[in-house]
């Protein structure tokens, strides 16, 4: 049986991904950490919670001799538009953080996971069907610290034996827990601010494709990789998963056929543009299909339409 930890729990991925576990392996078999110490009653009720700084390794591994841990899921980061603001807190918090992690996993036969990001590749890495193994020269700190972070996995793995794992996540869009400052934050906004204003002004240019994944995809694969037989596994902490590209029109349009009178306007940030036109348009996720048998279950029409109607009923809302 799995004993699960996870860090940084309150952020989008974690919200969800706390619950699902918790469902999938029990309550008690999965606790989680952040280092706020509130947040949603699902979270805080439904299982054991402690506060945790990811840069206290003494108190990590106190958590994980206390809860009988064998499986550290670290999702504790700051994000590619907030770290370009912050560089020093993440470097500190998404290097310094993960080292602790892999260290208190080495000391305790551990397994990790930790997930990558888009973010990892260039304006010099091919744009469409990026490969899984490739140039990667990212323009920001969080890209950077990405592109390290698989690296460090990968020599715990092959020094120490540390059963490391990870996959490059795309943008994620979610209607149960707000993104926290990416480049790609925009694909849940949009979806908000058509429920609740019917227009919404994106900060990212038209015409500018991204990968994005729907969260119960991003569950589904998380859960898969973790659960994997480690002989097929040949890249482990870096493995591409792909299920939509698109465009901001491109959700518009999908969003319009549910809501007609729906309006697409354009205020583009520079600074998160300049993020996303130096990464994929679609990556090639073959080696995930491969490894460990990656196939997504929603396109834009299937998030589209799901979004809108969790959305409108979450605000009381009627579409």
């Amino acid at each position: 049986m799995k004993k699960i930890m996870l860090t940084g729990c309150l952020g989008q991925i974690g919200t969800e991904l706390t619950l699902h576990l918790r469902d999938r392996y029990g309550n008690d078999n999965v606790l989680a950490t952040d280092c706020n110490k509130t947040g949603p009653d699902e979270i805080m009720q439904s299982g054991p919670f402690e506060v945790l700084d990811v840069l206290e390794a003494d108190r990590m591994a106190d958590l994980c001799v206390k809860y009988k841990i064998n499986t550290i899921i670290h999702l504790a980061a700051i994000l590619s538009a907030v770290g370009e603001e912050k560089p020093q807190r993440a470097f500190n918090v998404n290097m310094i953080g993960l080292f602790n992690v892999l260290e208190v996993a080495r000391e305790k036969q551990l397994q990790v996971f930790t997930p990558s990001s888009i973010a990892v590749f260039g304006e010099s890495t091919p744009q469409n069907m990026t490969p899984q193994d490739t140039i990667q020269r990212p323009n920001t700190i969080y890209g950077v610290t990405k592109v390290a972070g698989e690296l460090l996995s990968d020599y715990y793995y092959t020094k120490f034996g540390v059963d490391t794992r990870g996959i490059r996540l795309p943008g994620i869009i979610s209607h149960m827990a707000m993104p926290g400052g990416g480049t790609t934050d925009y694909a849940v906004h949009i979806f908000y601010e058509a429920v609740k204003n019917r227009r919404y002004a994106s900060f990212i240019a038209e015409g500018t494709r991204m990968d994005m994944i729907y969260m119960p995809d991003c569950l589904k694969a998380i859960t898969m990789l973790l659960e994997a037989d480690p002989v097929r596994l040949r890249h482990r902490n870096s493995f591409n998963i792909a299920s939509m590209s698109f465009a901001p029109e491109d959700i518009a349009a999908e969003i319009k056929k549910h809501i007609p009178d729906f309006e697409l306007t354009y205020d583009v940030d520079p600074v998160r543009q300049a993020i996303a036109d130096s990464w994929p348009n679609c990556m090639d996720d073959r080696c995930a299909r491969e490894e460990w048998g990656w196939k997504p279950d929603y396109d834009l029409s299937l998030t589209t339409k799901d979004m809108l109607e969790k959305l409108s009923a979450k605000l009381n809302i009627k579409l």
